[in-house]
């Protein structure tokens, strides 16, 4: 389903067309293929079948209603799912699948076993199991985004073998479940010796598999080759860049697209792709649950707060107001029923930091914040960076971070590497910094250490507080307690950035921005040394700092924090802040609201199979740039304007928007900004009740360019007890020299054989490695995030590449464990409401890993278990009792490397008024699913 695979033409002109115009692996429009269905349509339409799937279970568990969207989007299934503010972390985690995808033909389009060309069936389905199992074990460690990762991967592959295989052909329309199932065989594929294709009749291909691969079943894939070469009578990928298509037996049996050689089966192989995604995502739900997969897809929670704190010996302050504001942010959503935070913690000392607490429970985050002791440390910095790294590798991306510290930074070799984890992941970070205004404790630095550059030890932090679009704010011990409402602030769901500025040195200067009619609290934030400010609203109110409560608003000043809070009743319109400082001051203008963006700078590649990369570095310098854009809010919103901002003048560079998808954009910026800058979204929201309907937004993170690169690629998983090696370039488009190189990885994992220094060339690169390391009892589905940085000569610029591994153990275990129904006792009569039926099953794993869990996936009931030896095998009896109104349920049963079992009880029959109950079944659910994808298609 690789859109543009195989675009027909006679053409030249139009093929160097398509190579200059650097499509996506999706299609835009204007190309004319809207019609046929890319690996970004199938992937998002079985992503949010399976959702409401889990949705609809959950409600019918909890006795709630569900009522199936007559359309289904990001918005009206969150929605639906009584998780409204999930929608931004819905998407987020769409697109992070999507872009993994999609990344598979940008790096491994060679690669046969990850598109199931030329006959790899078993290396193609070794791949997809395998990472099916990465995936179960990353969700069980709560390492969300390395199982999107590898999820996005094993979905291209999958979906690849419909449309790549003759399968569709042979006239299956249901899924090859054996794919997902490593115990099963793949039978009845054609032998390497085997002729499978005739030529094509010029264009017509609707003949060209053989009638005894066809009256037989033989399984058989195109091959595709970028030389005149293929086994003697096997069929082609086709299209033109397949040369192997250019020799007989010509043509090709692909279906990408309407246009490929086998274009009437398109239709046929997508939905039959998306079935079996359904099919891949269904298996990693009953692996891990549906809350797990739930947060796999970005729900559970409305917001994520992080803290960082420094456990030495004078902090027991600190962490006394921590546990007091985290009680409190517990409380009141308690009393006002929202829905839980995500908690992440993180503590520090000298020289430990870690381990990362991540938790949704809220009395476990409320115990570990209480286990906190203030003790040890001394008179010399703390590992504060360190503690800040595994906080922005551990958690999702644009999380709030909080750190707490009254000390000096120890590791400050860290900071390009924080520097470089806030860009790609787009988190806020705060520091509340308290040795600034009360007593600083001396600090007493061995031979060993790095003494400190700064004349000013806050300095370090007030660079990565901007960096991230976060405070760095300096109080007193004692006035901690007022500063702590910036807390609360970021507890609060569905946050937007408005505005932000940084200026540093100061100036006298007037900053504007438009507020719409959806945003609610609306808040501004400024920093700095009492910088002197007036703020007025679109009706002509006016306010100035020195008036702390005035017609305007509240303004709060703590240390060198102040926030303002306009109380007037009509925000909507045109502001204005006119700030007269010379001393460096930032200002933030956030609130709430359901409209917002979301962004990632891309690599388009040029081959033939029109693809994209999300940078994990700093885009070019001197260059054009390419930002693919999300617009969250729904259909009646889209923007009109995308441009990169300079933080330091507010220049801005504006984007040329392209629409690929109704609510995708991608952007081409024709010259990267010199500095640091901003992306900034202004727009329309058609269902706006203002009259213009305007919106603006911005990113908090500051990004920059680059004329140094940095490439590396982790194609392999990492081992425990084994190494792991991965090779990286350095390259620079500008002068040449020493360029100084640091590796680092969140874990401590071991590492060797890095270099300290590459010499560049003028427009030269070279080439390094590093060797990694995994202990032999790191368990699987940990993650480690290696960072790699190259900086120029003299320190004028950088760039690095952040790579995501994970670390699986081998396994030997590939059956799934057994679910047998024993016996079904009923006594539905025609009243379900007031007569039940029972159920009892055995559960056995034989020579396996272990029984790890047994569950319901559909059905609402009681369920027990018990343990017994059966045999000299632990076997595991299942009690299910239900009432008659929910007359079925299947039981899933889940071993301890992650294979799934299940059984699905007979249809209880009922009386008149029991089959009522039968509306709530999955048949019928999905029949109405699929009538509503039928009508959006149509």
């Amino acid at each position: 389903m690789t859109a543009g695979l195989l675009i027909r033409t006679s053409s030249l002109f139009f093929l160097v067309f398509l190579i200059h115009r650097q499509t996506l692996a999706f299609l835009p429009r204007s190309f004319g293929f809207s019609s046929s269905k890319t690996h970004k349509i199938i992937t998002h339409d079985a992503i949010l079948e399976t959702t409401a799937e889990v949705c609809r279970a959950q409600a019918l568990r909890e006795g709630r209603d569900f009522v199936l969207p007559s359309k289904l989007t990001v918005e009206s299934l969150t929605a639906a799912c009584s998780s409204p503010d999930s929608a931004k972390g819905f998407q987020k985690s769409i697109n992070k699948i999507v872009g993994s995808n999609a990344w598979v033909d940008f790096r491994h389009f060679f690669k046969p076993e990850n598109h199931f060309t030329d006959e790899a069936f078993f290396s193609g389905r070794d791949l997809i199991t395998t990472g099916v199992r990465i995936a179960k074990n990353s969700i069980k460690q709560q390492s969300y985004e390395a199982a999107r990762e590898k999820l996005g991967e094993v979905l291209h592959a999958l979906q690849d073998f419909y449309s790549h295989s003759n399968w569709i052909e042979m006239g299956n329309r249901r899924p090859y479940s054996n794919l997902i199932k490593p115990s099963s065989p793949l039978d009845n594929i054609a032998d390497p010796s085997t002729p499978t294709c005739r030529s094509c009749k010029g264009n017509d291909c609707s003949g060209n598999l053989l009638e005894e691969i066809m009256t037989q079943k033989k399984l058989t894939s195109g091959y595709f080759s970028l030389t005149f070469t293929k086994p003697k009578g096997k069929c082609s990928h086709g299209g033109y860049f397949d040369f192997s298509s250019y020799i007989e037996p010509k043509g090709g049996i692909n279906k990408d697209t309407e246009s490929s050689n086998h274009g009437d089966k398109h239709e046929d192989a997508a939905k039959v792709a998306t079935a079996a995604s359904r099919e891949l995502l269904e298996d990693i739900r009953a692996a891990v649950g549906d809350t797990e997969f739930l947060r796999l897809m970005g729900f559970t929670q409305t917001a994520v707060l992080c803290f960082v704190v420094d456990t030495t010996g004078s902090m027991s302050n600190e962490i006394a107001e921590i546990s007091r504001v985290t009680s409190f942010i517990i409380n009141s959503r308690k009393r006002s029923a929202k829905q839980h935070l995500e908690y992440i913690l993180v503590p520090f000392n000298d020289p430990g930091y870690g381990p990362l607490i991540r938790t949704t429970n809220t009395g476990v985050f409320k115990g570990e914040i209480n286990a906190l002791k203030a003790q040890g440390g001394g008179d010399v910095p703390e590992m504060i960076l360190s503690g800040l790294q595994l906080a922005l590798t551990g958690s999702p991306s644009q999380t709030e971070i909080f750190v707490f510290t009254d000390a000096e930074a120890k590791d400050k070799w860290l900071k390009s590497t924080i520097l470089a984890l806030i860009e790609r992941t787009k988190c806020s970070v705060n520091f509340m910094l308290t040795n600034s205004l009360g007593a600083r404790r001396r600090r007493r630095h061995s031979e060993t250490q790095v003494s400190s550059q700064l004349s000013n030890p806050n300095e370090i932090y007030q660079e990565l507080a901007q960096a991230s679009g976060g405070q760095a704010i300096e109080v007193t011990k004692a006035m901690l307690p007022q500063a702590t409402s910036i807390i609360l602030d970021a507890s609060s769901s569905s946050l937007v950035t408005v505005f932000q500025a940084v200026r540093n040195p100061g100036k006298a200067e007037t900053f504007s921005f438009y507020v719409d009619s959806s945003l609610q609290n609306l808040t501004i934030y400024i920093t700095g040394n009492s910088p002197d400010y007036t703020i007025t609203s679109p009706s002509g109110v006016s306010q100035n700092s020195a008036d702390p409560n005035g017609a305007l608003g509240l303004i709060k000043v703590v240390g060198n924090f102040q926030t303002v809070r306009p109380h007037i009743s009509d925000q909507t319109g045109l502001w204005f802040i006119s700030i007269s400082s010379a001393q460096p001051y930032t200002v933030k203008v956030f609130g709430q609201s359901g409209i917002d963006f979301l962004f990632d700078f891309i690599e388009l590649s040029e081959g033939p199979h029109p693809s994209y990369a999300v940078l994990n570095s700093r885009p070019k310098a001197n260059s054009n740039a390419t930002l693919l854009v999300t617009m969250v809010g729904g259909d009646s919103v889209r923007p009109t304007e995308v441009a990169l901002v300079e933080t330091s003048t507010s220049n801005s560079f504006n984007g040329t928007l392209e629409e690929i998808a109704s609510d995708q954009f991608m952007v081409t910026i024709n010259m990267m900004p010199a500095g640091e800058s901003v992306v900034r979204v202004t727009g329309v929201n058609s269902s706006s009740r203002a009259s213009d309907g305007l919106f603006q937004r911005q990113s908090s993170t500051q990004l920059r360019s680059s004329s140094v690169t940095v490439t590396a690629q982790a194609d392999e998983t990492l081992e425990p007890g084994r190494t792991l090696t991965l090779p990286f370039t350095v390259a620079t488009n500008g002068s040449g020299g020493i360029f100084n190189i640091t590796v680092s990885n969140d874990r401590s994992f071991l590492m060797t054989d890095a270099p300290s220094t590459l010499t560049l060339e003028t427009g030269g690169g070279a080439n390094g490695i590093v060797t990694l390391a995994a202990p032999g009892n790191t368990p699987s589905g940990t993650d480690v995030t290696v960072t790699i940085e190259a900086e120029a000569p003299g320190g004028t610029d950088s760039n690095y590449a952040v790579l995501r591994l994970s670390v699986a153990a081998p396994v030997t275990d590939i059956t799934p464990p057994v679910c047998e129904i024993v016996s079904v006792n009923a006594n539905c009569s025609g009243n379900c409401s007031l007569s039940s039926w029972d159920l009892s099953a055995n559960m056995t794993d034989r020579n396996g890993s272990g029984i790890q869990s047994v569950s319901v996936r559909q059905g609402t009931g009681s369920l027990n278990t018990s343990t017994v030896l059966d045999g000299g095998v632990n076997a595991t009896i299942v009690l299910f009792t239900a009432s008659c109104c929910f007359p079925q349920v299947e039981l899933v049963v889940v071993d301890s490397v992650g294979n799934v079992g299940s059984c699905t009880s007979p249809n209880i029959q009922t009386g008149t008024n029991g089959a009522e109950c039968h509306l709530f079944q999955p048949v019928f659910f999905w029949l109405t699913v699929g009538t509503i994808l039928l009508l959006q298609l149509t």
